[in-house]
């Protein structure tokens, strides 16, 4: 099942899963998320049309997604 965030990015719920029970750390799965999310963002950017959207995530707020995808499983 793919989770769509508020800012319209597509992260895969089972693959986060998957890196977790392989034996990642929340905390180094979080800062995965968080790079593969901004990187997304600014690919979105890189249009000129599209220059203001998109919200650049923290790795705080990466590492609350990834808790909640861990707890919900």
């Amino acid at each position: 099942m793919a989770n769509t965030n508020n800012r319209g990015v597509r992260v895969k719920e089972e693959e986060i899963i998957q890196k977790w029970k392989s034996g990642l750390s929340k905390n180094k799965l979080a800062e995965i998320y968080r790079r593969e999310f901004n990187r997304q963002i600014r690919m979105i950017r890189s249009n000129v049309r599209h220059r203001h959207d998109g919200k650049f995530i923290t790795n705080y707020e990466s590492l609350a997604h990834i808790e909640g995808v861990i707890y919900k499983y």
